[in-house]
Protein backbone atom coordinates (compact mmCIF):
# COMPACT_ATOMS: atom_id res chain seq x y z
CA UNK A 1 0.00 0.00 0.00
CA UNK A 2 1.35 3.54 -0.48
CA UNK A 3 2.78 5.12 2.68
CA UNK A 4 1.80 9.23 3.12
CA UNK A 5 4.97 11.58 3.81
CA UNK A 6 2.20 12.64 6.88
CA UNK A 7 2.03 9.00 8.36
CA UNK A 8 5.56 8.54 7.96
CA UNK A 9 6.36 12.03 9.61
CA UNK A 10 3.83 11.18 12.75
CA UNK A 11 5.32 8.15 13.10
CA UNK A 12 9.10 9.80 13.29
CA UNK A 13 7.37 12.53 16.24
CA UNK A 14 6.55 9.22 18.30
CA UNK A 15 8.99 7.09 17.86
CA UNK A 16 12.23 9.03 17.02
CA UNK A 17 13.40 6.83 14.26
CA UNK A 18 14.39 7.95 11.06
CA UNK A 19 12.65 8.36 7.82
CA UNK A 20 13.19 5.23 5.87
CA UNK A 21 12.79 2.47 9.12
CA UNK A 22 9.38 4.77 9.56
CA UNK A 23 8.64 3.96 6.33
CA UNK A 24 9.54 0.92 6.39
CA UNK A 25 7.45 -0.30 9.64
CA UNK A 26 4.60 1.17 7.97
CA UNK A 27 4.32 -1.00 5.04
CA UNK A 28 5.21 -4.18 6.87
CA UNK A 29 2.18 -3.43 9.40
CA UNK A 30 -0.27 -2.26 6.59
CA UNK A 31 -0.02 1.35 8.02
CA UNK A 32 -0.89 0.46 11.13
CA UNK A 33 0.45 3.34 13.36
CA UNK A 34 0.05 1.49 16.54
CA UNK A 35 1.70 -1.78 15.02
CA UNK A 36 4.45 0.38 13.53
CA UNK A 37 4.96 1.95 16.57
CA UNK A 38 6.04 -1.23 18.31
CA UNK A 39 7.70 -2.50 15.13
CA UNK A 40 10.21 -0.03 15.69
CA UNK A 41 10.26 -0.88 18.96
CA UNK A 42 11.02 -4.61 18.91
CA UNK A 43 13.50 -3.50 16.15
CA UNK A 44 15.46 -1.09 18.18
CA UNK A 45 15.80 -3.57 21.17
CA UNK A 46 17.08 -6.19 19.04
CA UNK A 47 19.47 -3.31 17.79
CA UNK A 48 20.44 -2.44 21.67
CA UNK A 49 21.09 -6.45 22.59
CA UNK A 50 23.36 -6.74 19.88
CA UNK A 51 25.31 -3.75 19.92
CA UNK A 52 25.73 -4.15 24.16
CA UNK A 53 28.31 -7.34 23.12
CA UNK A 54 30.69 -4.83 22.02
CA UNK A 55 33.53 -2.92 24.31
CA UNK A 56 32.84 -0.05 25.03
CA UNK A 57 36.19 1.74 26.70
CA UNK A 58 35.88 5.27 25.22
CA UNK A 59 33.40 7.93 26.56
CA UNK A 60 33.50 11.01 29.73
CA UNK A 61 33.38 11.23 33.33
CA UNK A 62 31.57 13.91 34.90
CA UNK A 63 30.69 15.57 38.17
CA UNK A 64 27.59 17.26 39.87
CA UNK A 65 27.64 19.12 42.72
CA UNK A 66 24.06 20.53 44.99
CA UNK A 67 24.56 23.96 45.50
CA UNK A 68 26.41 24.40 49.04
CA UNK A 69 28.83 21.44 47.27
CA UNK A 70 27.80 19.26 50.57
CA UNK A 71 26.92 16.37 47.92
CA UNK A 72 28.53 14.91 44.82
CA UNK A 73 29.02 12.73 42.62
CA UNK A 74 31.10 11.43 40.22
CA UNK A 75 29.87 9.34 37.11
CA UNK A 76 31.46 7.19 34.04
CA UNK A 77 29.71 6.75 31.17
CA UNK A 78 31.20 4.58 28.25
CA UNK A 79 30.80 4.66 24.27
CA UNK A 80 32.63 3.10 21.48
CA UNK A 81 35.07 5.53 20.23
CA UNK A 82 36.19 8.69 21.12
CA UNK A 83 34.36 10.23 17.98
CA UNK A 84 30.75 9.46 19.60
CA UNK A 85 32.57 11.07 23.04
CA UNK A 86 32.50 14.71 21.41
CA UNK A 87 29.13 14.42 19.67
CA UNK A 88 26.32 17.48 21.35
CA UNK A 89 24.20 14.49 21.88
CA UNK A 90 26.01 12.12 23.99
CA UNK A 91 27.79 14.98 25.95
CA UNK A 92 24.17 15.91 27.03
CA UNK A 93 23.25 12.54 27.67
CA UNK A 94 26.50 11.82 30.23
CA UNK A 95 25.33 15.43 31.92
CA UNK A 96 21.75 14.36 32.58
CA UNK A 97 22.92 10.86 33.68
CA UNK A 98 25.20 12.78 36.20
CA UNK A 99 21.95 15.00 37.08
CA UNK A 100 20.00 12.18 37.65
CA UNK A 101 22.64 10.41 39.60
CA UNK A 102 22.97 13.49 42.02
CA UNK A 103 19.18 13.96 42.84
CA UNK A 104 18.33 9.94 43.14
CA UNK A 105 19.15 7.85 45.90
CA UNK A 106 20.83 5.02 43.77
CA UNK A 107 23.64 3.25 45.66
CA UNK A 108 24.45 0.66 42.81
CA UNK A 109 24.35 0.69 38.68
CA UNK A 110 21.33 -1.53 38.62
CA UNK A 111 19.11 0.52 41.55
CA UNK A 112 20.19 3.53 38.85
CA UNK A 113 18.28 1.56 35.79
CA UNK A 114 15.24 1.99 37.18
CA UNK A 115 15.52 5.97 38.01
CA UNK A 116 13.96 8.33 35.78
CA UNK A 117 16.16 10.38 34.11
CA UNK A 118 15.93 13.91 34.87
CA UNK A 119 13.45 16.35 32.50
CA UNK A 120 12.22 13.15 30.77
CA UNK A 121 9.35 10.47 32.12
CA UNK A 122 12.03 7.37 31.18
CA UNK A 123 13.88 4.87 33.06
CA UNK A 124 17.68 5.03 32.97
CA UNK A 125 17.48 1.91 31.44
CA UNK A 126 14.92 3.07 28.60
CA UNK A 127 16.52 5.89 28.04
CA UNK A 128 19.83 4.74 27.53
CA UNK A 129 18.43 2.20 25.22
CA UNK A 130 17.35 4.95 23.03
CA UNK A 131 20.69 6.78 22.82
CA UNK A 132 22.31 3.32 21.43
CA UNK A 133 19.61 2.88 18.80
CA UNK A 134 19.81 7.08 17.86
CA UNK A 135 23.65 6.97 17.61
CA UNK A 136 24.63 3.75 16.98
CA UNK A 137 27.26 2.98 19.78
CA UNK A 138 26.88 0.43 22.40
CA UNK A 139 26.71 3.23 25.49
CA UNK A 140 26.45 2.59 29.06
CA UNK A 141 26.55 3.96 32.41
CA UNK A 142 29.50 2.39 33.93
CA UNK A 143 30.01 3.48 37.81
CA UNK A 144 29.74 6.25 40.13
CA UNK A 145 30.24 7.13 43.56
CA UNK A 146 28.50 9.31 45.55
CA UNK A 147 30.29 11.74 48.72
CA UNK A 148 28.50 13.78 51.45
CA UNK A 149 29.70 15.74 54.33
CA UNK A 150 28.33 17.30 57.27
CA UNK A 151 30.51 20.01 57.90
CA UNK A 152 33.19 21.01 55.00
CA UNK A 153 32.55 20.52 51.57
CA UNK A 154 33.39 18.59 48.19
CA UNK A 155 35.16 20.20 45.50
CA UNK A 156 35.03 18.39 41.66
CA UNK A 157 37.56 18.82 39.08
CA UNK A 158 37.23 17.52 35.11
CA UNK A 159 40.38 17.42 33.13
CA UNK A 160 41.40 16.45 29.10
CA UNK A 161 37.93 17.35 27.74
CA UNK A 162 36.23 15.21 30.35
CA UNK A 163 38.91 11.54 30.33
CA UNK A 164 39.89 11.85 34.04
CA UNK A 165 37.47 13.50 37.12
CA UNK A 166 38.13 13.69 40.38
CA UNK A 167 36.28 14.41 43.87
CA UNK A 168 37.87 15.95 47.03
CA UNK A 169 36.19 15.51 50.73
CA UNK A 170 37.48 18.67 52.92
CA UNK A 171 36.25 18.27 56.48
CA UNK A 172 36.00 22.05 58.19
CA UNK A 173 34.22 23.67 61.16
CA UNK A 174 31.03 25.92 60.45
CA UNK A 175 33.22 29.30 60.68
CA UNK A 176 35.45 28.18 58.02
CA UNK A 177 36.20 30.37 55.33
CA UNK A 178 33.47 28.57 52.36
CA UNK A 179 35.54 30.56 49.52
CA UNK A 180 38.63 29.28 50.87
CA UNK A 181 37.53 25.61 51.47
CA UNK A 182 36.35 25.70 47.74
CA UNK A 183 39.58 26.68 45.96
CA UNK A 184 41.74 24.55 48.02
CA UNK A 185 39.32 21.19 47.21
CA UNK A 186 39.64 22.56 43.57
CA UNK A 187 43.85 23.08 43.24
CA UNK A 188 44.15 19.58 45.31
CA UNK A 189 41.65 18.35 42.68
CA UNK A 190 43.69 19.39 40.27
CA UNK A 191 46.65 17.77 41.37
CA UNK A 192 44.75 14.20 41.54
CA UNK A 193 43.80 14.78 38.28
CA UNK A 194 47.73 15.27 37.29
CA UNK A 195 49.69 12.86 39.76
CA UNK A 196 46.99 9.81 39.87
CA UNK A 197 48.27 9.21 43.55
CA UNK A 198 47.22 5.10 44.65
CA UNK A 199 46.71 6.43 48.63
CA UNK A 200 45.72 9.83 50.72
CA UNK A 201 47.82 8.37 53.64
CA UNK A 202 51.29 6.31 54.58
CA UNK A 203 48.49 4.37 56.74
CA UNK A 204 46.27 3.49 53.86
CA UNK A 205 49.09 0.90 51.84
CA UNK A 206 47.94 -2.20 52.07
CA UNK A 207 51.05 -4.49 53.85
CA UNK A 208 51.00 -6.86 50.76
CA UNK A 209 51.59 -3.90 48.24
CA UNK A 210 54.68 -3.01 50.40
CA UNK A 211 55.62 -6.46 50.83
CA UNK A 212 55.50 -7.08 46.88
CA UNK A 213 57.28 -3.75 46.27
CA UNK A 214 60.05 -4.42 48.46
CA UNK A 215 60.72 -8.04 47.39
CA UNK A 216 60.83 -6.48 43.83
CA UNK A 217 63.56 -3.78 45.08
CA UNK A 218 65.34 -6.19 46.93
CA UNK A 219 65.75 -8.92 43.94
CA UNK A 220 67.22 -5.83 42.14
CA UNK A 221 69.45 -4.77 44.63
CA UNK A 222 71.09 -7.72 45.08
CA UNK A 223 72.19 -8.20 41.33
CA UNK A 224 74.89 -5.37 42.03
CA UNK A 225 76.56 -7.58 43.97
CA UNK A 226 76.77 -6.04 47.21
CA UNK A 227 77.04 -7.07 50.63
CA UNK A 228 73.35 -7.18 52.46
CA UNK A 229 73.79 -4.19 54.99
CA UNK A 230 74.45 -2.85 51.59
CA UNK A 231 71.44 -3.57 50.39
CA UNK A 232 69.17 -3.46 53.34
CA UNK A 233 69.74 0.47 53.54
CA UNK A 234 69.42 0.71 49.54
CA UNK A 235 66.14 -0.90 49.82
CA UNK A 236 64.95 1.06 53.01
CA UNK A 237 65.65 4.44 51.61
CA UNK A 238 63.61 3.45 47.90
CA UNK A 239 60.92 2.28 50.15
CA UNK A 240 60.65 5.54 51.87
CA UNK A 241 60.70 7.43 48.49
CA UNK A 242 57.72 5.34 46.88
CA UNK A 243 55.88 5.55 50.08
CA UNK A 244 55.82 9.62 49.81
CA UNK A 245 55.81 9.51 45.96
CA UNK A 246 52.79 6.86 46.35
CA UNK A 247 50.89 8.69 49.14
CA UNK A 248 48.54 11.94 48.05
CA UNK A 249 49.72 14.11 51.34
CA UNK A 250 52.91 13.49 50.63
CA UNK A 251 53.56 14.43 47.53
CA UNK A 252 55.35 18.07 46.51
CA UNK A 253 52.07 20.01 45.51
CA UNK A 254 51.87 20.83 41.49
CA UNK A 255 51.50 24.53 42.31
CA UNK A 256 54.19 24.83 44.91
CA UNK A 257 56.69 21.90 44.63
CA UNK A 258 58.52 23.96 48.10
CA UNK A 259 55.55 22.30 50.23
CA UNK A 260 53.83 18.99 50.08
CA UNK A 261 49.57 18.86 49.80
CA UNK A 262 49.83 18.20 53.55
CA UNK A 263 51.13 21.31 53.99
CA UNK A 264 48.87 23.30 51.21
CA UNK A 265 45.79 21.71 53.07
CA UNK A 266 46.86 23.70 56.26
CA UNK A 267 47.06 27.09 54.98
CA UNK A 268 43.29 26.97 55.20
CA UNK A 269 42.93 27.08 59.13
CA UNK A 270 40.69 24.04 59.92
CA UNK A 271 40.22 21.86 56.65
CA UNK A 272 41.41 18.44 56.77
CA UNK A 273 40.92 16.28 53.60
CA UNK A 274 39.80 13.33 54.58
CA UNK A 275 39.27 11.75 51.15
CA UNK A 276 39.39 12.08 47.33
CA UNK A 277 38.38 9.48 43.97
CA UNK A 278 39.51 9.84 40.71
CA UNK A 279 38.26 8.10 37.56
CA UNK A 280 40.00 8.27 34.05
CA UNK A 281 37.87 6.71 31.26
CA UNK A 282 38.15 3.54 30.34
CA UNK A 283 40.83 2.62 33.14
CA UNK A 284 40.60 -1.11 33.86
CA UNK A 285 39.07 -2.03 30.49
CA UNK A 286 40.30 -4.40 28.13
CA UNK A 287 39.91 -3.30 24.79
CA UNK A 288 40.10 -5.42 21.83
CA UNK A 289 42.36 -4.98 19.22
CA UNK A 290 40.89 -3.22 16.22
CA UNK A 291 41.68 -4.41 12.79
CA UNK A 292 42.98 -2.29 10.02
CA UNK A 293 41.43 -1.47 6.94
CA UNK A 294 43.09 -3.80 4.61
CA UNK A 295 42.52 -6.70 7.52
CA UNK A 296 38.75 -6.12 7.35
CA UNK A 297 39.04 -6.11 3.30
CA UNK A 298 41.01 -9.31 3.46
CA UNK A 299 38.80 -10.95 5.63
CA UNK A 300 35.29 -9.80 3.10
CA UNK A 301 37.54 -11.07 0.33
CA UNK A 302 37.75 -14.52 2.40
CA UNK A 303 34.04 -14.68 2.64
CA UNK A 304 34.84 -14.32 6.82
Amino acid sequence: MAISAKDVKALREVSGAGIMDCKKALQETDGDMDEALAYLQKKGEAAVEKKASRTAAEGLVETWLNEDQTEAVLVEVNCETDFVSQNDQFQAFVKQISETVGVSKASSIEELQDVTVVGTEKTVADYTAEQVSSIGENIKTRRFVRYNVDEGLIGGYVHAGGQIGVLVQLEAPAEADRDALDELARDVAMHIAAMNPPYLRAEDIPAEDEAAHKEILVAQAKETGKPDSIIEKIVTGKINKWRAESVLLSQPFVKNSDQTVAEFVDTVDGAELVSFVRYEVGEGIEKKEEKSLSEEVAEQLRGN
